[in-house]
């Protein structure tokens, strides 16, 4: 054989092994093309072609032939997510906000195992939030803020060990923060502005030994501030107003050192931490307007 042909077949090796390498099985392909036609594939702003690899098609990356990301975000995705997600086992980014999704939320998602971020804020999802998180073992980030949803928060939650940043507001959530919350020692942004949440605050919050940003506005908070508050030295952004609260003397000795914004109905308190203008518009968050994931 001349060094030209073993050339030429080394070199169609690689081409077919990439191409084996970009497949992806019969089940997670049948679900992202159940996505699209359930979601008026038709008109989103990014289109795909359904004749063609999975590999070209806008928003998904795959990885050792499984999709492992799911980006659409603002990508004028209309209709509900159909059930299915889960077959998508090896996800471990989904950003589906800034759409029309409406519906509940299929129960399948919260078995991804590998999934890292979940990312469904400003759409009109609604239904209740699953009660069993124990699957989501890798979870960091969820993101549901600015759609329907409503019930409680469910004590699960507090098994997700790696959570760092939960956002749950702009909804329609109701009823006292579950006891689980204080399980989350990675949590550093907790964002409840906006729901119906009621009674007095029994999860020790000081417990949340990394929390950095502690939002809970306009809800019906009421009674005192768990004392264990003042603890939180790593906080930088703090917005209670709105609420019932008896009293927030428990933050008379906080000392974060890096607090930038603070805002409650204590005006002693907005005094003390130099209280500034508030961009209200921070209280629905935008800021994760990105398309990294």
């Amino acid at each position: 054989m001349n060094n030209f042909l073993k050339y030429a077949l080394f070199i169609l090796s690689i081409a077919l092994g990439q191409g084996t390498k970009a497949q992806i099985s019969n089940t997670e392909k049948e679900f992202l093309i159940n996505l699209n036609k359930s979601t008026s594939g038709e008109h989103w702003q990014h289109t795909w072609d359904l004749n063609a690899d999975p590999s070209s098609w806008y928003g998904v990356k795959i990885e050792a032939g499984h999709v492992v990301g799911l980006n659409l975000y603002r990508n004028k995705l209309e209709g509900k997510i159909p059930v299915g997600i889960g077959n998508l086992k090896n996800l471990k980014n989904l950003n589906l906000s800034f759409n029309t999704l409406e519906g509940n939320i299929p129960p399948d998602l919260f078995e991804l195992k590998e999934i890292i971020s979940i990312r469904l804020e400003m759409n009109k999802l609604s239904g209740t939030l699953p009660n069993d998180y124990a699957k989501l073992q890798n979870l960091e980030e969820l993101s549901m803020f600015n759609n329907l949803l409503g019930g409680t928060i469910p004590e699960g939650i507090g098994s997700l060990k790696r959570l760092r940043s939960l956002n749950l507001s702009s909804n329609y959530l109701e009823g006292n923060l579950p006891k689980g919350l204080e399980n989350l020692t990675n949590l550093e942004r907790l964002e409840l502005f906006g729901n119906k949440l009621t009674g007095s605050i029994d999860v020790e919050l000081g417990k949340l030994v990394s929390l950095k940003e502690l939002i809970l506005s306009y809800n019906q908070f009421e009674g005192d501030l768990p004392s264990s508050t003042a603890s939180l030295s790593n906080l930088e952004f703090v917005q209670l107003q709105g609420n019932d609260f008896r009293s927030l003397n428990a933050l008379m000795q906080l000392k974060s050192q890096n607090l930038a914004v603070f805002d409650s109905d204590d005006e002693f308190l907005n005094l003390k931490f130099k209280k500034g203008v508030v961009d209200r518009t921070r209280l629905v968050d935008t800021k994760f307007e990105d398309v990294k994931n």
